[in-house]
């Protein structure tokens, strides 16, 4: 059976856990771009990074969000699959580039963030870059320390961070 090393370190840091809310809250904010865009996003870098907790959390989510299963089957090789928009497609790449920021030297090429322009504006563009970078800390935090997909639904935390989420949405 899978066992973290230890509880994630936001739970273990309150302090830690109240930031990352605090900047949960700012990516909530209403920038126009649909809410299935941006757990599109997360999932695919969780599946980039291999973070089963955020994997199965995302799915999860977009699933509860009424996401088809041609979509979230699709994720992984959204350039060949015909089921999402040319802003899905521009916040996917975004995504996969600022994901894999080691894997180039010029990770975001300009190309990729001409399209994403070309479908948000400067606003819609920090919040997808925003976006980015907590899904990446949050998929290091549970890879780091092991954490164990479907536990976080379990956990008292989980109740929190609902209603939290609620809250913030």
């Amino acid at each position: 059976m899978l066992k973290p090393r230890i509880p994630n370190p936001a739970m273990l840091l309150p302090e830690a856990m109240q930031a990352l809310m605090a900047l949960g809250a700012v990516a909530k904010k209403d920038t126009g771009i649909p809410s299935k865009t941006l757990s599109l996003m997360h999932l695919r870098a969780s599946q980039i990074n291999g973070c089963s907790v955020c994997v199965d959390m995302h799915a999860r989510t977009l699933r509860q969000e009424g996401e088809t299963d041609e979509r979230l089957i699709s994720v992984a090789a959204w350039r060949d699959a015909p089921y999402f928009t040319e802003a899905e497609r521009a916040a996917l790449a975004l995504t996969e580039a600022g994901t894999r920021i080691a894997d180039r030297s010029d990770a975001v090429h300009d190309e990729i963030w001409r399209e994403a322009a070309m479908h948000f504006d400067e606003q819609g563009l920090a919040m997808l870059t925003l976006h980015i970078a907590v899904i990446n800390l949050w998929n290091r935090l549970n890879i780091i320390t092991r954490q164990v997909a479907g536990d976080w639904a379990k956990s008292a935390a989980s109740t929190t961070w609902q209603k939290e989420d609620a809250v913030a949405s």
